[in-house]
């Protein structure tokens, strides 16, 4: 197919019988489908590339092309961090997906599972459920890896015959033309050129596509003609890129790093010391202006900020490994580490993260490979080593608790072993798209288990089907905090009044302008390190229902609305009593949670109601407390005039 459009001028001269000598046509065949306008992108005067600038100064461009092969082959000193031609591995998934492509059933997304399959003739528009990811994230193309590790491991040249056709056929069915994303009204009446050219995408093909290039250099299939074809089509997209940045937030920061790996790997185009330069700049403008002073990125989305700071790293591992190391300035480092910091500082005992915003569950696996990588570039960082090691090597930290004030991230925590008790609580200024109204909601890990796991995302956009899918999830009411009628925020910028954590009780005091006419206060005593009082205030004018979400863990809790009291039944031993005061109502709410893309469990959700008047203040104050077994406990609480007194089983507490 991808031979016989493109040899139609060749053929109907010989079928007019042309007379041509016999080097003459062996030549005008060997040219086929060659782009021969590649060589001017290249700077020919670099070391190495002697022999193909005087084949091609002789007009012997075919020739030139196979001495541009030779020349990749053979090329030192250029590499690429991610990629070991010495060790390479495959997963059964990955297998399973390069065998899958014979077939056209591409691996698109973890969340549209088994793949979908796009035709004998790919149909690069196919789109089977109208989720936006599932049409841009076909052209991430997230099955070429595997394919090429597939022929490395293998040597089976049917894989890269199969590459080099679906890379071809793409080229031919998404041409570039004019790009202008503001045009769109509708992303389901889009046109295909805003899926397949979308900066985002695009900028997923520069970095994955230098994978591409150094698993299947060495095959068959991978000729001269095919080069000059990879060539023209990769600079077409750092170009793109260079004309289309978006204006904000990770996707920038994506767009910086993959446009300088391009000038990094492949410097022999002119451009490339420009898109180095380029994304350098970006890079160090960004990280001053996405991160804030404790070490969060702005989005306040801990998946996102986890993929900023492996941006952030991968940029700076390319730069150096070509000797570019230099162009990044110490305070860059410095912010890394930073950001580093309050990510296992966020993390869980068993290596989980909280659902808050975008996020979705982690693989164990892949973090600890990014903490290694992180080692080396701080090899002094015992809190990584800690962490990379699983605990064998290096130093936890000699503190326990933990604020990030600015970005209103905080950790409660009394250890950190798979023993401890965590809570971590998120209040923090306005942010961006992937940040969810939650303002005040928290999460409770106690002993191996997310008591309070936040809601998650369960999908990102798409037509209405979908977008009513994510609008659930994004609820105010879905999360663990208090609303006004169980209507959304319309207010998310929290500042903390109070962090103490210098004795065995550690307090934490937030406000959050949540509606017109009411502010809510949520205070959190950690009393003892061992259990939790959570007091919420809503005060102002306005007048309604002011609801206190508790959306728990998967399970069968019991609840008695007598008594404001829920209670886990797990049958291991490890169980969470919780007692509401000041509470009207009690009531079952609908519950959800969404640990990975496109999946979700139902789980116990309740609602403890009282009502306002305009100008009236309502308070309620919950008691978490970790038991083995619910039954037989006794959870009181007194005002007196310095504060609240908690009496648990007897014993008084004193919470000022």
């Amino acid at each position: 197919m991808k031979n016989r459009q493109l040899l139609l001028p060749l053929l109907g001269l010989l079928a007019l019988g042309t007379s041509l000598p016999a080097g003459a046509r062996a030549a005008a065949e060997a040219v086929r489908t060659a782009d021969t306008t590649v060589f001017a992108l290249l700077d020919l005067s670099r070391p190495g590339l002697e022999r193909v600038d005087s084949l091609h100064a002789a007009g012997n461009d075919p020739e030139a092309a196979r001495a541009l092969l030779a020349y990749y082959r053979s090329r030192t000193g250029v590499r690429c961090p991610e990629v070991n031609l010495d060790s390479v591995t495959i997963s059964p998934d990955e297998q399973r997906w390069a065998d899958e492509a014979f077939e056209h059933r591409f691996f698109v997304h973890t969340g549209y599972q088994p793949s979908f399959f796009y035709g004998d003739d790919i149909d690069w528009q196919y789109w089977p459920v109208r989720d936006n990811e599932l049409r841009w994230q076909l052209h991430r193309m997230k099955w070429w890896v595997p394919m090429g590790k597939a022929y490395r491991l293998s040597g089976d040249e049917r894989y890269a015959k199969e590459w080099c056709a679906e890379y071809l056929d793409w080229i031919r069915k998404n041409p570039l033309g004019p790009y202008d994303e503001s045009s769109i009204g509708d992303w389901n009446e889009a046109d295909n050129v805003y899926f397949a050219w979308r900066p985002l995408e695009v900028s997923d093909r520069l970095e994955f596509q230098i994978h591409q290039f150094l698993y299947f250099l060495p095959a068959k299939a991978f000729d001269g003609e095919f080069l000059l074809q990879f060539l023209r089509n990769y600079h077409r997209h750092a170009q793109h890129i260079l004309g289309h940045f978006s204006a904000s937030g990770n996707h920038l920061l994506f767009q910086a790093q993959r446009l300088l790996f391009a000038g990094a790997f492949f410097p022999e185009f002119r451009d490339a010391a420009h898109w180095r330069s380029t994304g350098v700049g970006i890079l160090n403008r960004e990280i001053e202006k996405q991160v804030y002073d404790d070490g969060m990125q702005y989005e306040l989305d801990p998946h996102y900020h986890l993929e900023s700071i492996n941006i952030f790293f991968k940029a700076l591992r390319m730069m150096d490994a070509n000797g570019y190391r230099g162009e990044f300035p110490a305070s860059y480092l410095a912010t890394v580490e930073r950001m580093i910091d309050v990510h296992l500082n966020c993390l869980y005992p068993d290596y989980t993260t909280p659902l808050f915003s975008d996020n979705r569950e982690q693989d164990k696996a892949h973090l600890l490979a990014s903490y290694a990588e992180w080692l080396e570039v701080f090899p002094d960082n015992d809190f990584i080593r800690y962490c990379a090691t699983r605990g064998r090597q290096g130093a936890r930290p000699d503190y326990l608790s933990r604020a990030f004030r600015t970005s209103g991230f905080y950790v409660l925590r009394n250890g950190w072993d798979t023993e401890s008790t965590v809570m971590i609580l998120k209040a923090g200024p306005p942010a961006f798209w992937h940040c969810q109204p939650d303002n005040g909601t928290f999460e409770l890990w106690h002993r191996g288990r997310n008591f309070f796991p936040d809601s998650g995302c369960y999908v990102y956009a798409g037509d209405k089907e979908v977008n009513d899918q994510r609008a659930w999830f994004r609820q105010t009411r879905v999360h663990n905090t208090l609303t006004l009628d169980g209507r959304n925020l319309e207010t998310t910028d929290s500042k903390c009044l109070r962090w103490e954590t210098d004795g065995p009780t550690d307090r934490l005091s937030v406000e959050n302008p949540s509606y017109e006419g009411l502010t809510h206060r949520r205070t959190v005593w950690f009393v003892d390190r061992r259990f939790f009082v959570i007091e919420d205030r809503a005060e102002g004018p306005a007048a309604g229902r002011v609801m206190l979400h508790w959306n728990l863990a998967e399970g069968n809790p019991a609840a008695d609305a007598a008594t404001s009291t829920v209670a886990t039944r797990y049958d291991d031993g490890n169980n969470l009593l919780m007692k509401v005061f000041g509470a009207e109502e009690l009531e079952p709410q609908e519950g959800w949670v969404s640990y990975r893309y496109r999946e979700r469990s139902p789980r116990p959700a309740y609602v403890f109601t009282h009502g306002k008047k305009a100008g009236e203040t309502v308070r309620m104050v919950t008691v978490l407390l970790p038991v083995t077994e619910a039954d037989g406990h006794r959870i009181e609480l007194a005002e007196r005039r310095n504060g609240l007194q908690v009496k648990i089983d007897g014993r008084r507490y004193k919470l000022k």
